[in-house]
């Protein structure tokens, strides 16, 4: 018999509990790779090589705060802004509360296309957000979510704002790199239903290259310091990372369930491992007697710890990861979650947690294997 047949055989000794080991391990990954992948696009936000040109204006005590309309006119002037658009957000209803978790933003009609340049828009549908006040562009994902067709009419209940919002669907965006659930509409419709009361959520603003970016967020901070509302100017990273923390410390809850999970795949697998040696303290002495020394002793302890959290991860993980690619997140979150990647590099964290989790799940049992004297085991079990 071969060394890794002996390891294959001990494994599977008890084959009801290996399996429930494996299984418990795979439950273990695949939970740490869902959370790992949340916590990624928490701290990591999803972004394009075209974010780098962008910087956000907003108030500077918060995001709640609103920024007079007429400060566009001596930021537009400012050298280095290539192109800039009102960007207020609206919170509408839709339905009802819960159907209502997806983003609605007033714009510039004719702008906002030319700074997020990565959302590919039919030209007709664009013309018509232009030419028609209460026109509204819808991303792919979110107009599939509902199933509205071009000329649907969607009614959004004002809950920030004292205003409905009456919108007509002329055309939806395609984006490889953004977000497809967001709904825009023209800002100078939503001033006109709240009685054009001259105020901003942020300004959003593509620079003529990044070099400029740097001097121009002071530039503009600087021209509106001591006002009655001052400015904090952001690159599109820093304010997706700001609007993230209004929803608490997320960060550190995931965090927890990932050292919980990690906690319990350790119980799990130490338990087995060390149930399987006290089981086999007769053959350990066995094996010390014909010649094994403890180093070849702690090698197959190893290896058996090994291959139960190996399969387990891969079993974990690749069940993370085939269902983030088969199953539509975005629908089933019911538009909490408009994307789920599982990349690469979360896949090989989690391999590596199921190695080390091997690793550490053998130390008592190894350890134990060590002191055993050959006479104290065949007496222990005889």
């Amino acid at each position: 018999m071969t060394v890794a047949g002996f390891v294959w055989r001990n494994a599977l000794r008890n084959k009801r509990r290996a399996a429930l080991t494996v299984l418990s391990v795979a439950v273990s990954l695949f939970l740490l790779t869902i959370l790992l992948t949340a916590l990624k696009l928490l701290v990591e936000p999803p972004t394009t090589d075209e974010a780098s040109l962008r910087i956000a204006v907003r108030h500077r005590v918060s995001l709640a705060n609103t920024l007079p309309d007429k400060y566009r006119y001596r930021i537009e002037r400012l050298p280095g802004v290539a192109v800039l658009s009102r960007f207020t957000w609206f919170g509408g209803i839709y339905q009802d509360e819960a159907s209502s978790n997806f983003a609605q933003f007033a714009c510039d009609p004719d702008r906002i296309f030319r700074i997020f340049t990565e959302m590919s828009v039919d030209p007709r549908a664009q013309e018509a957000f232009v030419r028609e006040k209460n026109a509204c562009i819808v991303g792919r994902k979110l107009r599939e979510r509902f199933g509205w067709n071009l000329g649907d009419r969607i009614l959004l209940q004002g809950n920030l704002w004292p205003c409905d919002v009456e919108l007509v669907v002329r055309g939806e965006y395609r984006s490889e790199g953004l977000d497809e659930t967001l709904l825009f509409f023209r800002h100078d419709y939503f001033d006109e239903l709240l009685g054009n009361p001259g105020v901003v959520g942020t300004f959003w603003i593509r620079a003529t290259d990044a070099a400029v970016i740097p001097g121009l967020m002071e530039r503009i901070d600087g021209m509106f310091r001591n006002s009655a509302a001052e400015t904090k100017t952001e690159t599109e990273r820093a304010f997706q990372l700001g609007f993230i923390s209004m929803l608490g410390n997320v960060r550190l809850f995931l965090g927890s369930l990932c050292t919980v999970v990690l906690f319990t795949m350790l119980l799990v697998t130490a338990s087995t491992m060390a149930m399987a040696i006290r089981e086999r303290l007769r053959e350990i002495s066995v094996l010390k007697a014909i010649g094994f020394n403890g180093l070849m002793i702690v090698t197959l302890i190893l290896a058996e710890s090994l291959s139960l959290a190996l399969a387990g991860g891969i079993l974990g993980c690749g069940a993370a990861k085939l269902l983030a690619e088969t199953l539509d997140v975005y629908r089933l979150s019911r538009g909490f979650l408009p994307v789920f990647p599982i990349t690469m590099d979360t896949l090989a964290v989690g391999m590596l947690v199921s190695l080390g989790l091997g690793i550490a799940s053998s130390i008592v049992p190894a350890w134990t294997s060590l002191r055993l004297a050959v006479v104290e085991g065949l007496k222990e079990l005889d």
